[in-house]
């Protein structure tokens, strides 16, 4: 397994809102995340480096885990986890009231993949040149494509498709979704923030994936949200199954 990562403030942002974390153990397995804040002043910032530093921390109190078979109850803990964290401290600090963060998250080991999330920062996987999008949008707009009263190409451009409806840290419990999937060799996991998702097509994050070396794509991703207009804090996380030269 292979990783790497490029985040960005973007061109109109005041200060970047997104963050990331992504370990590879010994034995190969990895485990990532990335984190989109909401919240003003600084909240949501300290919302997403929140959420990061404990699910950090919760890897590092469980070493050796998760166990075959527990991956799932090991990772939606984590998310109940980054949760209470930020809940917790939005209590004790009024100033901080309401702030909150995305979350996806994704374990892979062997030739599985574990990926829990909540809110709209997706995962994907890219497998012989096809994007797939593995996670469901937590948001406004997606309720409305799955009622039928918009389409999916509306929901691009429609004015509320910023509003989540599920984030880390908002209420004392979250309802995350998790899924599992089988990795090949030559796999690649996409985790990003809507920054990269809102400014670049899927039809040209592909060609990029498919185009582009491996170390080089997260930066070539983040570099054409920017082009694209940078709207928004961009972050673009990539875990490779493949040798790791290239």
């Amino acid at each position: 397994m292979k990783i790497t990562a490029k985040t960005d403030i973007g061109r109109v942002r005041a200060e970047n809102q997104d963050c990331y974390r992504a370990v590879r153990f010994a034995d190969g397995s990895a485990w990532a995340l990335v984190c989109d804040g909401m919240g003003g002043a600084n909240s949501g910032r300290l919302a997403a480096h929140l959420a990061a530093d404990a699910m950090e921390a919760y890897w590092q109190a469980h070493p050796g885990e998760p166990a075959p078979g527990k991956e799932e109850t090991f990772l939606m803990d984590g998310f109940q986890v980054m949760n209470q964290c930020i809940w917790h401290h939005a209590a004790q600090n009024e100033e901080d009231e309401g702030m909150g963060t995305t979350g996806v998250c994704a374990y892979a080991h062997g030739s599985q993949a574990h990926i829990v999330h909540v809110g709209d920062s997706r995962a994907y996987l890219f497998r012989e040149g096809q994007l797939t999008q593995l996670t469901r949008d937590h948001s406004m707009v997606q309720q409305l494509v799955e009622a039928g009263s918009i389409t999916p190409e509306q929901a691009a451009s429609h004015p509320g498709k910023n509003l989540i409806t599920r984030a880390l840290g908002v209420r004392e419990d979250v309802r995350p979704e998790y899924q599992k999937l089988e990795l090949k060799a030559g796999d690649k996991l996409l985790l990003c923030t809507d920054g990269l998702t809102n400014m670049v097509p899927d039809e040209a994050i592909a060609a990029t994936l498919s185009n582009t070396g491996f170390f080089a794509a997260a930066e070539r991703l983040v570099q054409m949200a920017l082009e694209g207009g940078g709207t928004d804090n961009v972050t673009v996380l990539l875990l490779g199954m493949e040798p790791t030269e290239g």
